[in-house]
């Protein structure tokens, strides 16, 4: 039943707007070929790289990188210009995109010009490049003046490709599983540092067993990655990427404290454990597949706790895409009369338990796609929104018919207040063009009345 679970579950990640992005795709490369080269090609002097190239990413991927290649002599055309010529590159092809899709949001930003595509609900970031005697290439950095800089992403879709033949495909669907754990828990994780490490792995002398494996294998396979991943180092600022050698940059090593979370919660499990899908839920997700047997049981078990009580949780990827590309973190504000406000990550870390009437601000601390937005400062960006998730867990919330869990639209902020005992769980979420791209959750324990 379990290698049934890990199968479906991988079925479930395929890409679903593919071929949209790709329609788009040929349709600017066909473009910039008859402005750059004469020709009317949807083939030629075009590149799909990053996670879509190297057929890691996974239903819900809200970006398409591409590279076109332009002309070798155009560069010394540019390098003539006054002023910042990478930035006057980006806006040439800007204008040519633009021409193609007037009523599209075209951007440039900083290294790549950004294509929203609203109705595909993705992004395509056009790099413009100029190919080197070495076989990478050279591509305009627009920031602080600007520059040229070096890139070499072709080597990394060869060696992805290799490796995907001799681990039969497993080297794709561990890369996918471990993009769903990543967007479930909602912490960034750079699709080519997860596809460099999950490569590392498979050739580590203690796990390259893992190349031949199936999907029977797929529980004890993970245990031991995410023993990998947790023993890595979090200020370890690079790694060099599968098959280009190329610094990817591990920033602030956040994966590291969650894969040792996943591998505390997987460890001791085998395939006849109680609470296997619970555990497997909670690190992948809710749509991690229940056998019909045990999900049956598990829909008696849950009626009984909730009795006549209606479910009222709703979950975010029933609503909208997810793809964690930003760091959000959020934060409470306990206030009660003749107490010193804190914030309640600060008091979980000294106490259990949050004592009951208390006022509570929740509230963003850091929101890295709002500070995008201010940097920049263009509109072309549109608008983000955040929803709240206030779901109350234990049996006085049964008993009391407030389990709530629903998703609301709101502000920064959201007032509550510590009502009774349970083990409470907040979540907020940033969701931009009907994509869920931040997300964070706070534990809100509360102590019993009594």
């Amino acid at each position: 039943m379990l290698k049934e679970s890990f199968e479906s579950f991988v079925d479930q990640l395929a890409i679903d707007n593919e071929e949209d992005m790709i329609d788009r795709y040929k349709r600017i490369l066909k473009k910039l070929n008859k402005s750059y080269w004469g020709e009317e090609s949807e083939e030629e002097h075009g590149y799909i790289v990053g996670s879509l190239g190297r057929k890691t990413a996974i239903k819900g991927v809200s970006d398409m990188d591409m590279l076109f290649v332009l002309p070798s002599d155009l560069k010394a055309e540019y390098d003539e210009k006054e002023g910042n010529k990478q930035k006057q590159l980006l806006q040439d092809i800007k204008k040519e995109i633009k021409e193609i899709y007037p009523k599209t949001i075209v951007r440039g930003d900083g290294q790549v010009v950004v294509v929203t595509m609203t109705s595909a609900k993705c992004e395509i970031e056009v790099c413009p490049v100029f190919e080197r005697v070495d076989g990478a290439f050279d591509y305009p950095d627009s920031n602080n003046g600007g520059r040229w800089r070096k890139t070499n992403p072709l080597p990394e879709l060869a060696e992805s490709e290799i490796m995907t033949n001799d681990s039969n495909g497993h080297f794709i669907y561990i890369s996918q599983m471990i993009r769903a754990w990543k967007n479930h828990k909602g912490f960034k994780f750079g699709g080519l540092l997860i596809d460099t490490l999950v490569y590392n792995f498979l050739n580590d002398s203690d796990y390259e067993k893992y190349k031949s494996s199936s999907f029977e294998s797929y529980l004890p396979l993970f245990i031991d990655l995410f023993g990998y991943l947790k023993d890595k180092k979090k200020d370890q600022k690079y790694l060099l990427a599968l098959g280009s050698n190329q610094q990817v940059y591990n920033k602030g090593g956040a994966f590291v404290s969650r894969s040792k979370k996943a591998y505390e919660k997987l460890k001791d499990l085998t395939e006849d454990s109680e609470g296997l899908y619970d555990a497997l839920q909670d690190v992948f997700g809710k749509n991690f597949p229940i056998p019909e047997t045990v999900s049956e049981s598990y829909s008696i078990q849950k009626s009984i706790e909730l009795g006549s009580v209606r479910d009222t949780e709703e979950f975010i990827e029933d609503k909208f895409a997810v793809d964690i590309r930003y760091q959000l973190k959020i934060d409470c504000f306990v206030e009660a009369p003749g107490f010193q406000r804190m914030t309640l990550r600060r008091m979980l870390a000294k106490y259990d338990r949050l004592k009951p009437k208390r006022r509570l601000t929740f509230y963003i601390v850091e929101n890295e796609f709002a500070d995008l937005l201010e940097r920049v400062n263009d509109s072309n960006y549109g608008q983000y929104y955040v929803y709240w998730k206030v779901l109350n867990r234990g049996p006085e919330a049964i008993r009391r018919n407030m389990i709530r869990g629903q998703i609301h639209i709101g502000a920064e902020k959201r007032s509550e207040t510590s009502d009774f005992r349970g083990e409470h769980i907040v979540e907020c979420y940033i969701v931009h063009n009907d994509v869920v791209v931040a997300r964070d959750r706070i534990r809100v324990p509360i102590e019993s009345t009594g």
